[in-house]
């Protein structure tokens, strides 16, 4: 208003009041009384004016940045199979999007994939209960119509009817199992322990159930092996390891358990020779409700949970647990951190053996 277009400016207004017949003294005082006395009150209002214009522009691109990203969160929450798009300027928050999206029907899939398998297997171990069930009321309505039947006949339908019996509650067992799983929080008690020991008393336990089968078990272990740890949570470990173990071996053959010192964490090592487990099974083995074994009724299959526990539990105690099987034998391995060891799992390979060896026959 002051600078090269004030005359022109001052011109122009002057000839429009010219222009509806106002004389041009009458006009140019009417200028000064409008305009030119109150440039300053016309210049504040101009930088008004242009900063409503220039915060409208800018809210305007945000407001739309931000329908945008809601956009984003819409496609995110809906059923919609295509990626989340934005403006060049949103590309790191689409590539989140994107990312979370992906995250989340991800572990959609695999939440549905697991209920599915706990649905089958209590369609599964519905119908198996029956088989054990219906076994027990026959036999035992036979033992009982029948007083007078031989002695040797009688032990031989009781024991039939108590194989079926412990079937029938291991089953049971399974049922309730599944039902936990949902419900189950692990939380670890540790304190001091021996692991050396613990191994030991975990194989003299089972010295009735592999005499059953005609397996013997050996334990090898270095001396005075001590963890930090909670030690019921790491026995339900190794002993879903050492059943896993006996119910998948051959018939009159050997489970060797190997525990020993490995840097800063300890090995233990429990292996059995049975059918080699296919690379695709072996990859799914520690899956929720997954059972290597696909015949539902064999006497071996459980619920599928065994292993998958004992993952988390090893996990809980910073350690890691992996399978290998070839040429027949199946190895589940077990590392561990040393007692007043990092919590960071290092493996080392070609580090020769050197403990004691303990045995016993029909263990």
């Amino acid at each position: 208003m002051d600078g090269v277009y004030n005359d022109f400016f001052a011109n122009i207004f002057v000839g429009i009041l010219k222009a509806f017949q106002v004389e041009e003294t009458r006009a140019i005082e009417l200028y000064w009384s409008f305009i030119g006395n109150n440039k300053i009150v016309f210049s504040v209002l101009g930088f008004l004016t242009l900063f409503a214009i220039f915060f409208y522009v800018s809210l305007s691109k945000v407001t739309k940045y931000l329908e945008q990203i809601r956009n984003g969160i819409d496609n995110i929450l809906g059923e919609s199979s295509e990626p989340v798009h934005m403006v060049a300027e949103l590309q790191p928050i689409e590539m989140k999007l994107n990312e979370i999206k992906s995250t989340l029907k991800r572990q959609e899939r695999e939440s549905l994939e697991i209920e599915q398998k706990k649905n089958d297997l209590v369609v599964f171990l519905a119908h198996d209960l029956k088989t054990p069930l219906t076994s027990i009321v026959a036999y035992l309505t036979m033992l009982e119509s029948n007083p007078d039947m031989p002695e040797k006949e009688r032990a031989k339908y009781t024991q039939i009817s108590l194989e079926k019996a412990i079937r029938l509650g291991e089953l049971i067992g399974e049922f309730f199992e599944i039902t936990r799983f949902n419900l189950q929080d692990i939380t670890l008690e540790k304190s001091d322990w021996n692991l050396t020991r613990m191994l030991e008393q975990l194989s003299d336990e089972c010295y009735g159930v592999l005499r059953d089968k005609g397996l013997t078990c050996t334990l090898q272990t270095e001396e005075e092996l001590e963890i930090c740890a909670d030690a019921d949570k790491l026995v339900r470990v190794f002993e879903n390891l050492l059943r896993n173990a006996i119910s998948y071996c051959y018939p009159n053959t050997e489970i060797k358990i190997h525990a020993y010192k490995e840097g800063e964490n300890i090995k233990i090592v429990f292996a059995n020779e049975g059918d080699t487990i296919a690379p695709h099974k072996l990859r799914m083995i520690f899956e929720k409700f997954y059972r290597a074994d696909e015949s539902r009724a064999s006497k071996t299959g459980g619920a599928g949970l065994g292993l998958a526990i004992s993952k988390d539990i090893v996990e809980l105690h910073h350690g890691s647990i992996y399978a290998e099987s070839e040429n027949n034998q199946t190895k589940f391995i077990v590392i561990l951190p040393e007692k007043g060891a990092t919590n960071e799992i290092h493996t080392r390979s070609g580090r020769a053996f050197r403990g004691k060896s303990r045995g016993r026959k029909g263990i």
